[in-house]
């Protein structure tokens, strides 16, 4: 009988389970293990691969031990937020909703409920897809990727973090930490938006937007989109472009034009590149609209 390993329980090969309780520990097993071991967070993505046996670690390193992972707090620059911290807890923080809207709309827009009481930052972010929500919000935030190894600690741009499909920078013998998401500007207003096939479906476009005006002038601007390249993406080429100049119509029209040289999208089950290529200007145009009118409109 054929047995359908996306639904069952079974994992259809032996592997060592290690419940390490420090950051330290972690790393050793790491380190012993190297490319034979997996760490487990949530769990979401992972036991699922494992039941299809597209991976077989040899290893599974359960990090929700550890306590210096499920931090999250502020500070005068930003929040840190530990990369054990589940999706949900995110959701329901009002701090987070209060001084990291943008991120709020992400995560709020992701799977199931069920699946956000489960599946944690870390791991959504570590598996590295090109349409991950909560990873295109974090690059508008500018965030920064905490990597702990067996030489110290480093703190390197969530933009460099992600390589390409399924792929980071993490070594075998390294853990993302958490990311530390620096404030947005005070006075800027910022947009989520996602379009899906049905709302828990992953994202055909998705985009954020961080815009501050001054005298009509846009100060800061930082835009983000996943789904049309090979990881998600900052369009710094549209940043610099607005940077300075007022947004009028025609502006934003020359903006919207260079949106095509900008994204290398695909075709695939969900849509088509050229679907994408002509969703993402209506999207950017939208965020920018949202953006606007949460900073205070055009007169700001």
């Amino acid at each position: 009988m054929e047995i359908n390993r996306v639904n069952t329980r079974i994992i259809p090969f032996r592997f060592e389970y290690h419940s390490p309780s420090s950051l330290g520990e972690a790393l050793t097993i790491l380190s012993r293990y190297g490319s034979e071991a997996r760490i487990l967070a949530g769990g979401t993505d992972l036991l699922v691969d494992m039941k299809q046996r597209l991976i077989e670690p040899r290893h599974l390193v359960d990090i929700k031990r550890i306590p210096e992972l499920k931090l999250l707090g502020g500070d005068a620059g930003g929040f840190m937020i530990g990369s054990a911290v589940r999706l949900r807890e995110l959701e329901r923080s009002e701090a987070i909703k209060g001084r990291l809207p943008l991120l709020h709309e992400a995560i709020s827009s992701m799977g199931s409920v069920q699946v956000r009481n489960m599946a944690t930052l870390g791991g959504n972010l570590c598996r590295a897809s090109p349409s991950a929500d909560a990873a295109v919000a974090l690059l508008a935030l500018e965030a920064e990727a905490l990597i702990a190894g067996p030489t110290g600690t480093k703190k390197v741009p969530l933009e460099g973090f992600f390589l390409g499909p399924r792929a980071t920078l993490l070594r075998p013998d390294e853990i993302l930490t958490g990311v530390y998401v620096p404030y947005p500007p005070e006075g800027a207003g910022s947009a989520f938006i996602k379009l899906g096939r049905t709302s828990l479906d992953l994202a055909i476009v998705n985009i954020a937007v961080v815009l501050k005006l001054r005298g009509g002038i846009v100060e800061h601007c930082r835009i983000a989109m996943g789904a049309v390249a090979p990881k998600p993406l900052r369009l710094r080429n549209i940043e610099s472009f607005l940077s300075g100049r007022g947004l009028t119509p025609e502006a934003l029209e020359e903006a919207l034009g260079m949106v095509e040289a900008s994204i290398k999208p695909i075709t695939d089950i969900r849509a088509t590149a050229d679907y994408r290529r002509e969703v993402s200007k209506v999207l950017l145009r939208d965020a920018i609209k949202t953006a606007v009118e949460r900073c205070g409109g055009l007169g700001s």
